[in-house]
C-alpha cells in the first residue's frame, strides 16, 4: 500500500493517473533489450529531463541517512560518510523514462545493490523492497530486481554529484525497468516477505515495469 506520509496530489499526478487510465503511449509492441537498444514507444534525448512530484527536498550530505531495515540479518543505518565507506563501484547505463524518452550511457558512481545484500544480509523470507525517498515517495522492487547486476545506490553522475533536482544525495538506479522504480533522494530501504505496491503502482502503474514489454500501466 501507499505511505501514509507520501506528498498530496498535485496537477502532474492527476495527469500521470489519466494517462493511465487512457493507456497514453502504449504502441503494443515487445522486444527484447539484446535485439533492440530503444524499448517500445521510446524516443531519444540528449537532455535529462526533470519529473518529479513537485517537491525537491534539499538534503545536503551532512544531514543525510540511509536506513536499512525489515527482512534482513544485519539492519544499515548510515550516514553519508558510512555509505561512502562501502565499495564504490561504476556503471554506464541507459535510462528510459515511463512519459517515452530515454538516454543512453549515463556513467553512475555509487554503491552496487549486491554489495549492499552482502552488508545487510536479506533474510530467507525476503521477496521484496520497497524504497522510500525524502519527499514521501514510495516505489516497490522484486527483490531479484533490485540485485541486478547493473543496479547501484549512486552519489554521482557524469562524473560530478547528482544535483538536488536528479535525486541527489543518493538515489537507486535499476536500469533494466522504467525509471520511476529508481527512486529519488533515497532515505531508507525496507525489505519485505509480502509485496507492497508504493505511489505509482496504486495509482494505475505497472507493478514491474519492464520498458521492453512496455509494462507502462497496471493491466498491460
Amino acid at each position: 500500500m501507499a505511505d501514509e506520509n507520501e506528498p498530496p496530489e498535485s496537477k502532474l499526478t492527476r495527469t500521470k493517473q489519466r494517462w493511465a487510465q487512457e493507456g497514453r503511449f502504449l504502441t503494443g509492441k515487445v522486444s527484447r533489450p539484446e535485439e533492440q537498444r530503444l524499448p517500445p514507444g521510446q524516443h531519444l534525448t540528449r537532455d535529462w529531463p526533470v519529473l518529479d512530484l513537485g517537491l525537491t527536498p534539499e538534503i545536503s550530505r551532512e544531514r543525510w541517512r540511509l536506513d536499512v531495515y525489515g527482512a534482513v540479518e544485519q539492519p544499515v543505518f548510515w550516514d553519508f560518510a558510512q555509505y561512502m565507506a562501502q565499495q564504490q563501484r561504476q556503471f554506464t547505463s541507459d535510462i528510459h523514462c515511463v512519459t517515452t524518452w530515454s538516454r543512453y550511457d549515463n556513467q553512475w558512481e555509487g554503491l552496487a545493490t549486491q554489495d549492499l545484500l552482502t552488508a545487510c544480509q536479506p533474510r530467507e523470507d525476503a521477496r521484496f523492497v520497497v524504497l522510500h525517498s525524502y519527499d514521501g515517495y514510495t516505489t516497490n522492487l522484486a527483490l531479484e530486481d533490485f540485485a541486478a547486476d547493473d543496479a547501484l545506490l549512486a552519489h554521482s553522475w557524469s562524473g560530478q554529484p547528482l544535483t538536488a533536482e536528479h535525486g541527489g544525495p543518493v538515489r537507486l538506479v535499476v536500469p533494466h525497468l522504467y525509471f520511476w522504480k529508481s527512486a529519488k533522494w533515497l532515505q531508507a530501504i525496507e525489505f519485505l516477505d509480502k509485496d507492497a505496491p508504493g505511489y505509482w503502482e496504486v495509482r494505475g502503474y505497472h507493478n514491474r515495469g519492464d520498458p521492453w514489454a512496455e509494462q507502462r500501466y497496471s493491466g498491460d
